[in-house]
């Protein structure tokens, strides 16, 4: 029924133990408000996973849309707790994914670490907020609707 989305570790040949045990997601976030029995907003703000159901419900968003195929997206992870919420293969490049949910999100060493080991030719850090910033070469912050709204029209 599509309700679950299995997403796939990438790994490649570079000199780190990896995670190669897939994620799982509900796909569908009314879904799972329900079974969680989340009935209103100061309920989801109290939810002690909000940061998780958050990335659930802005991957769906980005890989939506991507229209992105289950063969063109992964997550990344190593044994020494690096890793990348999601990593696209599209149009011949490699795009990062971060989901924070903050209104002021940050750099961390992970996300330093990937670029760097996957070769990545960018990574956005997608927050609830609105608006975009720069955080250093190859790094963008975005609300998630502001990335939908600007991106959609390149």
């Amino acid at each position: 029924t599509f309700m679950i989305r299995t997403l796939q570790p990438w790994f490649e040949n570079i000199g780190k133990r990896q995670v190669k045990s897939p994620k799982l997601y509900i796909r569908d976030s009314g879904l799972l408000n329900t079974l969680l029995n989340i009935q209103n907003q100061d309920q989801l703000r109290g939810f002690p996973r909000l940061g998780a159901f958050w990335e659930g419900v802005a991957l769906e968003e980005i890989l939506r849309f991507y229209n992105i195929t289950n063969n063109e997206c992964f997550f990344w992870g190593t044994q020494g707790r690096a890793e990348l919420d999601l990593l696209l293969f599209c149009g011949g490049k490699r795009i990062g994914f971060e989901f924070k949910y903050s209104d002021a999100p940050s750099i961390t060493n992970s996300m330093n670490v990937a670029i760097a080991d996957l070769q990545l030719d960018h990574l956005y850090i997608i927050h609830p907020s609105n608006g975009s910033f720069p955080m250093m070469e190859k790094i963008t912050a975005y609300g998630l609707e502001t990335f939908i709204t600007q991106h959609n029209k390149q």
